[in-house]
C-alpha cells in the first residue's frame, strides 16, 4: 500500500509541476553535516536545540527569523562558516515522495514535520520571508516575527 501510494505522489506531483526528489545524493560526513553533491552544499545535520550526534538527541528549538539568521551567522559546526539557506537551497533537500517529515530521515535523523526559515525575504511584503513546510514540503511566506525551526546550510564542498 505505502509503494502504490508513493507512485501516486510522483504521479500528481508530474501532472501538476511539483519538482520530484532526485537519487539521493546525501553523505553524512560524520562530523555534524551532511554533504549535498548535486547542489554542492554542506548541510547542518541536526536542527538548532539539538545534540549534534548520531540521532539529533534533544528537542529542536524555534526561532524568529531575526534570530534564526543570527544563530545560522554564529554557528561554530566542523571549522566551516555557516548562514541560514535561500529558499531554493532549502527545497532542494525536500523529499516529495514522503511527508511527516518530507526529507531523507536517514541523513537528517529527528527532523520536525513543521515550518522552516528560509533567508529568503518576501518580495512584496519585507516583514515576510519564505519558509518550507517539513511536513509536506509546501512553500510560503511567513511573517518574520513568527518561530520556524532552523537547519543552516554551507557552501561545498
Amino acid at each position: 500500500m505505502k509503494q502504490r501510494s508513493q507512485v501516486l505522489t510522483i504521479i500528481i506531483a508530474l501532472v501538476i509541476g511539483i519538482p520530484t526528489a532526485a537519487a539521493p545524493s546525501f553523505t553524512d560526513n560524520g562530523d555534524g553535516t551532511i554533504s549535498d553533491t548535486a547542489n554542492h552544499l554542506v548541510w547542518q545535520k541536526c536542527l538548532r536545540g539539538q545534540t549534534s550526534d548520531a540521532t539529533c538527541s534533544g528537542s529542536a528549538t524555534t526561532a524568529n527569523w531575526d534570530t534564526a539568521l543570527g544563530y545560522c551567522n554564529s554557528l561554530s559546526l566542523a571549522g566551516r562558516s555557516w548562514r541560514l539557506p535561500n529558499v531554493n537551497e532549502l527545497k532542494s533537500i525536500v523529499d516529495y515522495t514522503t511527508s511527516n517529515p518530507s526529507i531523507d530521515a536517514t541523513k537528517f535523523p529527528s527532523t520536525v514535520a513543521h515550518n522552516y526559515w528560509s533567508a529568503t525575504t518576501s518580495v512584496g511584503d519585507t516583514t515576510k520571508a519564505w519558509i518550507v513546510a517539513f511536513a509536506t514540503g509546501y512553500v510560503e511566506s511567513y511573517s518574520k516575527a513568527s518561530s520556524c525551526y532552523v537547519r543552516c546550510v554551507s557552501s561545498g564542498p
